[in-house]
């Protein structure tokens, strides 16, 4: 009877202990998983920092401001909210692990790469360090684009062909990307960049070249279309009303004055807007505003003293008037040139009809009665001074037009070197098969007179035709599509994150560090989301303030 109840309190015992370990267990499983959970809320909140634009120190002002949230909400939390570290250094390194595990990622998409292109520009930080943006867009097997930044060059000296150059290759080397998947590069005009001889479009291409590559160097499409924009000076419209927007916004009290008198008329804009060379929207929205409030202006001008003769003056407002529209349509294609994920075909299509818009601008002004329906303030003119011959204008700007026609078509030249493949690439059903490089031709004339193929082509966007094309009848065709998918149309990119750029390195944070930079951009820019879990498990802890 001793022995049985003894085994029977020993069993007890073990179940006791098992129930104990158990607990325990579960107690550190627990615990780890609050630490894990703490630690990835320290990722999450440094990220938002991060893309926001905000220093590293503000993790404390968060924190401070969540505390104070707790306590009235959930005060029994309060100590695990306590536990996320948000220090400026636990920020920072916070991250730096992002960013390199956005690196990592693209590295991995970066292998399976069919071709990329590069995109490159270079401009100058609040500290004078000429900062090199290196933008990637690369297309893998299955038609998936992606449009990364590959590195942030920080260069410390000179700025030439070859210095850029340098700094590229050591970029796509480092990521390990074979220059012979290499299909274009793109770049603004300046000669570092464009240069026939030394520039970096140039080596690239022969450095490409070498790897048995070939590709394309283009010229920013937006760049281009700003300098044509640029063509159409018409000072004697210009000056006078960078004058008197000057004259009302360079001295506050008299800013002051016009606004409360706009107010006080109940105009249609409270204020005018200053016109900037480098932002190449500003003029159409400067000219715009100032035609809208012509009559108020004069008026104020009046006023104070100082008449703006122009503004009685038919001949000038109908230029002022033809300025304005003009340069409405300009900014229109601008607009339409801009955003992420662009194809190229597609964006040249916007420029050649462009190209056809004012070659109908210029037969209507030119005719015996001018037609302005595309031209409503210019119109708008006309009716007001009906008695004056302002008619007799109207040749000088189809004039423009044309000289704006001829500009236009200088400038894309590069673009129209691949004109036939865009159009073979966009509209592979319309395009004669003799015009076809070789290699393409058999595969074409088997995909024209395939009526199925011909209705997904109708139905479908054109990456999700090519994704959807059998890869053994037509590798040759895939492979041609990959290689357009991959070029970039414009600078677009660069000059976003410029802006990101200068939002961050300011000059009240002068002093961050180029690593940190290029980290911030990195972040900022990506469509990449990081693999938090990956970051988590390869710690050997989870502290918090790690």
């Amino acid at each position: 009877m001793y022995d049985k109840l003894t085994g029977s309190g020993r069993a007890e015992k073990v179940k006791q202990l098992q129930a104990a370990l158990a607990s325990q267990q579960r107690f550190f499983t627990r615990a780890s998983e609050s630490k894990e959970n703490i630690t990835k809320a320290s990722y999450e909140v440094a990220m938002l920092i991060a893309k926001h634009g905000k220093p590293f120190a503000e993790g404390a002002f968060i924190k401070d401001c969540v505390m104070k949230m707790v306590e009235n909400i959930c005060p029994e939390k309060k100590q695990e909210f306590m536990n996320v570290c948000l220090a400026r250094n636990t920020v920072a390194r916070r991250v730096e692990d992002i960013s390199l595990d956005i690196q990592r990622q693209l590295g991995d998409r970066g292998g399976a790469f069919d071709y990329f292109s590069l995109a490159c520009d270079e401009s100058t930080d609040a500290s004078d360090t000429a900062q090199l943006l290196i933008f990637l867009r690369g297309v893998d097997d299955n038609m998936n684009v992606t449009e990364e930044l590959l590195d942030l060059k920080s260069l410390k000296g000179q700025t030439r062909g070859i210095d850029l150059f340098v700094s590229v290759c050591e970029a796509v080397d480092d990521m390990k990307l074979p220059w012979s998947k290499v299909s274009g590069i793109i770049t603004d005009g300046a000669p570092a960049m464009a240069g026939e001889r030394s520039g970096l479009s140039t080596l690239i291409c022969n450095k490409v070249s070498e790897e048995a590559g070939n590709a394309i160097k283009l010229h920013c499409i937006i760049h281009q279309q700003a300098l044509c924009a640029k063509h159409l000076k018409f000072d004697d419209v210009m000056k006078p009303v960078a004058k008197a927007i000057n004259s009302i916004r360079s001295k506050a009290l008299t800013h002051r004055q016009f606004q409360q008198f706009l107010r006080d008329i109940q105009a249609e804009y409270g204020d005018v807007i200053y016109h900037n060379d480098v932002r190449w929207l500003s003029r159409g929205s400067a000219l715009q505003r100032f035609f809208s409030l012509k009559e108020e202006i004069g008026h104020f001008l009046g006023e104070k003293g100082q008449p703006m003769e122009e503004l009685s003056d038919p001949v000038w407002l109908a230029n002022l008037a033809f300025l304005v529209d003009i340069t409405k349509h300009l900014n229109a294609l601008n607009v339409n040139l801009q955003g992420k994920d662009a194809v190229v075909s597609q964006l040249y299509a916007h420029i050649k009809a462009f190209g056809t818009k004012l070659q109908l601008f210029q037969r209507h002004l030119s005719q015996t009665e001018p037609c302005t329906v595309h031209f409503p303030a210019l119109k708008e003119v006309i009716g007001s001074f009906p008695q004056d011959n302002i008619g007799a204008q109207m040749k000088s700007y189809a004039t423009a037009i044309a000289s704006l026609s001829v500009e236009f078509n200088k400038r894309f030249r590069d673009f129209a070197v691949v004109e036939k493949d865009m159009l073979l690439f966009s509209s592979p059903f319309s395009v004669d098969h003799n015009d076809a490089p070789p290699q393409l031709q058999l595969e074409l004339i088997e995909l024209q007179c395939d009526d199925e193929c011909r209705g997904k082509h109708q139905q479908c966007s054109l990456v999700d035709f090519y994704r959807q094309l059998d890869k053994s009848r037509f590798p040759e065709m895939r492979s041609f599509a990959k290689k357009m998918l991959s070029l970039f149309g414009s600078t677009y990119l660069c000059e976003q994150t410029f802006s990101v750029m200068n939002f961050n390195k300011n000059r009240l944070r002068s002093r961050m560090s180029d690593s940190h930079l290029r980290d911030i951009l990195r972040i900022s820019t990506t469509a990449l989301k990081p693999d938090l879990a990956s970051l988590l498990q390869s710690r050997s802890q989870y502290h918090p303030s790690h």
